[in-house]
C-alpha cells in the first residue's frame, strides 16, 4: 500500500533532517591527504527517482523509499600514482559506510544497494560533469540499526590520525580480536582481511623496511608535488582551505625556527635536489625512528581478491571506516603509512616480508597516543549534498 501524499511529505521532511545530520557525520571520514574526494546526491525529483529505481533492479520507484547516490569527485582526487585510483575509491567507501550507518542509526536503513561498474553513466539530470557515479542506494524508514546516532557522531568526531608516538604497553589481545572481527551489518562480507602485527620482530622488520624504502614518498617528484599541495602552513590556512594537513599534524609541535626550516626544506623545488644528496633517506629514518619509539601494533588490510573491482574498493573503505571508528571508540589512534602500498614493488616486498594476507591496500600504526592532536580541517561544503 502506497503512503498518502501527507505521509509521504512527512517522510521527506524526516529524511531531510536525517540526511543533514548524517552528511555532517560522514564528512569526518578519513581520506588520503584529507582530500575528501566524495560527492553525494539526493535523488528527489520524479525523473531521478525513476532512474534510481531502474538502476536498483527495475520496477517503479517506491514512495516510501528515499534514494541517494555516491560519486567520486574528480576535482578533488589524487592522480600522481596509479595506486591513488584505489585510495580514492576506498576513501569514498569509508564516507559511504559512515553515511549509511548514520542514516540507519536514525531509522533509515538501506533496502537496496547497487555498486556501478567503472565509468558507468549517471542517468540523472543535473549530474555534475566532474563526478563519476559509484553507488546508488534506496533507504526505507523503519526500525533502523539500533545504533545510537549521538554516540556514532561523537566517535566520528574523536577519530584522529596521530603520527606521533604511542604508549609502549601492548594492546589487549581481546581488543585486537574484536577489531579484526567484522560487524554483522557488513554490506560486502568476506571482501577484506584484517591482520594485526604485534611481535617485536615484525615491528622491527617494518621499521627497517620504512628506513630503506619510505624515502620514495619524498623523492618521487610528481607524488611529492601533489602531496605538498595539500600541506597547509598554518591551522588558519587549513581551516580556510578545508582540506589537507598542517606541519604540526605531520611532525608534531615545532618551534618557529623548525617550522620555517620544514617549510623551506619540503618545498618541491628545494626537496628534489636535496634528495639527490640523501635527504629523503634522512626523512625515512625519521619515520623508522617513530615506529621504533612507540608502535605497539600494526594494522594491515587486504582484499581477498587479487584484482579488486568497484564493489571491492568500496568494501575496503567500508571496512576501514568500521575499524577506525571502533578503534577511536576504544581510545586508539591510527597513523596510515601509505608509501609502503602506493608503489607496486614496495607492496609486494612488504607482503612477502611480513607475510600479509590478501592484496594489501592499507597499513597503519595503531596505539594509544601520548598527546592530543587537533582534528583535520573539513571543507565548508563537507556536510552538504546535491539535490537532483
Amino acid at each position: 500500500m502506497q503512503p498518502t501524499s501527507h505521509a509521504a511529505t512527512e517522510l521527506e521532511r524526516r529524511f531531510d533532517a536525517a540526511l543533514t545530520a548524517a552528511t555532517a557525520t560522514a564528512a569526518l571520514s578519513p581520506s588520503s591527504h584529507n582530500c575528501q574526494p566524495w560527492g553525494l546526491a539526493r535523488l528527489s525529483t520524479d525523473g531521478a527517482r525513476a532512474a534510481a529505481a531502474t538502476l536498483l533492479g527495475g520496477g517503479e520507484e517506491r514512495r516510501d523509499e528515499e534514494y541517494v547516490a555516491l560519486a567520486l569527485d574528480h576535482g578533488r582526487e589524487l592522480t600522481a600514482l596509479p595506486a591513488h585510483a584505489v585510495e580514492m575509491r576506498v576513501s569514498c567507501g569509508a564516507y559511504w559506510r559512515t553515511l549509511l550507518r548514520a542514516l540507519a542509526a536514525q531509522g533509515w536503513a538501506p533496502s537496496r544497494v547497487r555498486v556501478l561498474e567503472a565509468d558507468a553513466p549517471a542517468p540523472f539530470s543535473g549530474w555534475p560533469p566532474r563526478w563519476s557515479l559509484l553507488c546508488v542506494a534506496a533507504l526505507r524508514y523503519g526500525e533502523g540499526s539500533g545504533e545510537r546516532f549521538a554516540e556514532l557522531r561523537t566517535t566520528a568526531g574523536a577519530r584522529r590520525t596521530q603520527r606521533g608516538t604511542y604508549r609502549r604497553e601492548p594492546l589487549d589481545a581481546g581488543l585486537l580480536d574484536a577489531l579484526e572481527t567484522p560487524t554483522a551489518e557488513e554490506l560486502w562480507p568476506g571482501t577484506v582481511t584484517v591482520q594485526h602485527l604485534t611481535r617485536p620482530q615484525q615491528l622491527e622488520a617494518f621499521a627497517a623496511f620504512c628506513s630503506r624504502y619510505a624515502g620514495r614518498d619524498f623523492s618521487h617528484p610528481e607524488a611529492w608535488r601533489e602531496t605538498h599541495s595539500y600541506l597547509r602552513l598554518s591551522r588558519a590556512e587549513a581551516d580556510m582551505r578545508g582540506d589537507g594537513f598542517t606541519l604540526r599534524q605531520l611532525f608534531g609541535p615545532l618551534t618557529p625556527a623548525r617550522h620555517l626550516a620544514k617549510r623551506v626544506l619540503l618545498d618541491p623545488r628545494v626537496l628534489r635536489p636535496l634528495c639527490r644528496l640523501g635527504y629523503d633517506r634522512r626523512l625515512a629514518d625519521g619515520l623508522a625512528a617513530t615506529v621504533r619509539a612507540g608502535t605497539p601494533a600494526l594494522t594491515a588490510m587486504g582484499f581477498t581478491t587479487a584484482q579488486p573491482g568497484p564493489a571491492d574498493l568500496l568494501a575496503g573503505g567500508a571496512r576501514l571506516a568500521d575499524y577506525w571508528l571502533a578503534a577511536a571508540g576504544a581510545g586508539l589512534a591510527l597513523h596510515p603509512i601509505s608509501v609502503v602500498v602506493q608503489h607496486e614493488d614496495l607492496r609486494q616486498k612488504l607482503q612477502a616480508r611480513l607475510k600479509l594476507a590478501g592484496r594489501t591496500f592499507f597499513v597503519s600504526r595503531l596505539g594509544r597516543p601520548t598527546a592530543e592532536v587537533p582534528p583535520t580541517a573539513r571543507r565548508p561544503d563537507a556536510g552538504e549534498h546535491r539535490s537532483l
